[in-house]
Order: C-alpha cells, then sequence, then structure tokens
C-alpha cells in the first residue's frame, strides 16, 4: 500500500478547500442531480446527449469531492508561529531581485493545491519554489526555464 504525501497548506488555503468541498457537496451536486432530472425528461437515454453530458459533469463532481477528502485528511496546516525569516520555507513571503531581467519580485511560498502563479502565489513543487525553499537572504539560486537558466537573488525574507 502506497502511504500518501503530507500536503503542507497555509490557514487560508485550508479554508479555501473545506469551502469548496462543501460548495461542491451542497449546491453543485443538487444541479447536477437536477440537470440528470431534466435530461432524463427528454426521452430515449441512448441518444440524449444532455444526459450523457450531465452523467459526465456529475463524474467530475463527485471525483473532486473525493480528491478535496482524501487532501484534507492529509492536509498540514503551517503554523503561524513555527513560521521563521531566516530560511524561506511555505508560509513565508520571498522577495527577490532576477538578475537576468533586474526586477524585483516578490513570492509567497505556498503549497501545491494554493498555487496562484498570476497572483505570485508559487508552490513548493513548482521550478522557482524548490529553489527557493531552503534559501536565505543574500542567496543566489538558479532554476531552469525553456528560455535558460535564471538567476534570482534573495533580497527578504517575511511572514
Amino acid at each position: 500500500m502506497q502511504k500518501t504525501k503530507q500536503l503542507l497548506v497555509t490557514e487560508e488555503g485550508l479554508k479555501k478547500m473545506e469551502e469548496e468541498l462543501e460548495y461542491l457537496k451542497t449546491v453543485k451536486r443538487k444541479e447536477v442531480i437536477n440537470t440528470i432530472g431534466v435530461a432524463r425528461a427528454f426521452g430515449d437515454l441512448s441518444e440524449n446527449s444532455e444526459y450523457d453530458e450531465a452523467k459526465n459533469e456529475q463524474a467530475k463532481v463527485e471525483a473532486k469531492i473525493m480528491e478535496l477528502e482524501e487532501q484534507l485528511k492529509n492536509a498540514k496546516v503551517v503554523d503561524e508561529s513555527d513560521i521563521k525569516t531566516d530560511v524561506a520555507n511555505i508560509g513565508n513571503k520571498v522577495k527577490v531581485l532576477n538578475l537576468n531581467l533586474n526586477k524585483e519580485i516578490e513570492y509567497s511560498l505556498v503549497g501545491s493545491t494554493e498555487a496562484d502563479p498570476f497572483k505570485n502565489k508559487i508552490s513548493d513543487e513548482s521550478p522557482i519554489g524548490k529553489v527557493l525553499i531552503g534559501s536565505k537572504k543574500n542567496d543566489t539560486v538558479e532554476y531552469e526555464t525553456p528560455k535558460g537558466i535564471f538567476k534570482l537573488k534573495v533580497l527578504e525574507i517575511s511572514k
């Protein structure tokens, strides 16, 4: 039997996962059941694309519910009091200087379920997140992209 990996999340990330699960169970599940009922009323199920689509949607919703339940079962909230600012880790904000672009960027290091690159929330499993985890102020780290190797200098680590 495969051991399930512990999922590190922030308090905010845990709350979002719980809210999404609640929404899927109480609202979305009922919507899909109603859609199936309406589609079933259209008649012959063997040639009923609305029914097929509704059943596919139901399968997706149920799969997402199972996924979230499994993630929540294995979630470990990063304790705010455990977040230090001497070494970058999940829960930290890390201000870096991209040495290739000569541009300052601040990233929030989060667990994989909370990642949102458009808001500079990067996962500890992303290429940038992997090299920032464990780094200290004034460290220079490198990560590889299809466009080449990028260097980041850690300017500041905060909560």
